[in-house]
C-alpha cells in the first residue's frame, strides 16, 4: 500500500480505512486550511520533504501530536506531516492566485505593508472588491492577480510558462521553487484537470500515446523519476536539475542528454 496515499500512520487512520488497515483508532478527521505561505509536507515528524502545500489549500487532519499534524491533502490525496501551526480553520475559497506570484497586503493600496507572499495556485476567499484590490479575511490582493475557481485556464502550457526561471526544488510546489511533477500538477489543476503529485503517479494521467505519434502541445513525456510537458512537437518545458530551473529544452536534445548522462530512456508519453 502506497504510504503517500494511505491516511493511516500506525496510531490512527481515517474511518474510510476501516477493514483496509489495522489501527488502534479510527477517526472522521478534521477539515483545515493551510495558513502559511508555503509549508513542507513531510514523510514523518521532522522528516524529509515529499511535497509542499500552499496558502489556502485544504487538508483533512487525521492526527495532531507534539506540534505536528498528520494530514491528507484534498487536491490529490497525498498524506504526510505538516507543522500544526501552519493550519487554520477550513474555508470556502473563491479564487486562486493566477499570477506567478503576488502579495497579501494590509490595506487596499500599493503602499500598504505586505502581510505574506503568495505563489501561483494559492487559494483565497474574496469577500468584496475595493478599487483594484480584492478583500479577503486575511488582507488585500491585487484583483488582476486572481482568477475565480470556476474560470479555469484553458491551456496547461500557458500555465507552466508562468514558472519559467523558477529555481528547481525537489518536492517544491511554489514559485519560490518547484520540481518536475509540481510544475505539471500546478498546470493541470489550474486547467480544472485532476492530477496526482509525483511523476510516477502522473503516468496514469490521460491516455497513452503510440511511440510514433507526434507530440502535441500539453502532452507529457516521462522518464524514470522525471516528467516534462510538450510545448509543441519539438520543444519541452520542464523543471529540471540540468539547468536547476524551469526551462525550455528541445525534445530530441533532452532525450539524448538524459540517455547520455543518466542512461534513462523515455518510459512513456501521455495526453492529458
Amino acid at each position: 500500500m502506497d504510504r503517500r496515499l494511505t491516511p493511516a500512520n500506525g496510531r490512527v487512520a481515517l474511518q474510510s480505512m476501516r477493514g483496509i488497515v489495522d489501527a488502534p483508532l479510527y477517526v472522521a478527521g478534521e477539515a483545515a486550511d493551510v495558513v502559511a505561505q508555503v509549508v513542507d509536507l513531510l514523510d514523518g515528524p521532522s522528516g524529509n520533504r515529499d511535497r509542499q502545500l500552499l496558502w489556502g489549500e485544504a487538508v483533512m487532519v487525521i492526527e495532531r501530536h507534539d506540534g505536528w499534524a498528520f494530514v491528507q491533502a484534498a487536491k490529490d490525496g497525498y498524506c504526510g506531516y505538516v507543522a500544526d501551526a501552519a493550519l487554520g480553520a477550513a474555508s470556502k475559497p473563491t479564487h486562486r492566485v493566477a499570477a506567478p506570484a503576488s502579495h497579501l497586503y494590509s490595506g487596499p493600496r500599493v503602499q500598504a505593508a505586505e502581510v505574506a507572499a503568495l505563489s501561483f495556485g494559492s487559494l483565497v476567499t474574496v469577500t468584496e472588491i475595493e478599487g483594484k484590490f480584492a478583500k479577503t479575511p486575511q488582507g488585500f490582493i491585487p484583483e488582476m492577480h486572481l482568477r475565480p475557481l470556476d474560470a479555469p485556464f484553458a491551456d496547461a502550457v500557458t500555465v507552466a510558462e508562468l514558472f519559467l526561471g523558477t529555481p528547481y526544488l525537489w518536492g517544491g510546489n511554489s514559485r519560490a521553487g518547484i520540481d518536475c511533477s509540481g510544475l505539471v500538477q500546478a498546470a493541470l489543476i489550474a486547467c480544472g484537470k485532476p492530477c496526482p503529485a509525483d511523476s510516477d503517479q502522473q503516468r496514469s494521467v490521460g491516455t497513452d500515446l503510440p511511440e510514433d505519434a507526434p507530440l502535441q502541445r500539453g502532452d507529457l513525456v516521462f522518464w524514470k523519476g522525471h516528467v516534462a510537458m510538450a510545448v509543441d512537437a519539438d520543444q519541452l518545458i520542464h523543471a529540471n536539475g540540468h539547468t536547476m530551473s524551469v526551462a525550455y529544452e528541445g525534445v530530441a536534445a533532452c532525450i539524448a542528454r538524459v540517455m547520455a548522462q543518466e542512461g534513462l530512456p523515455v518510459l512513456m508519453r501521455r495526453r492529458p
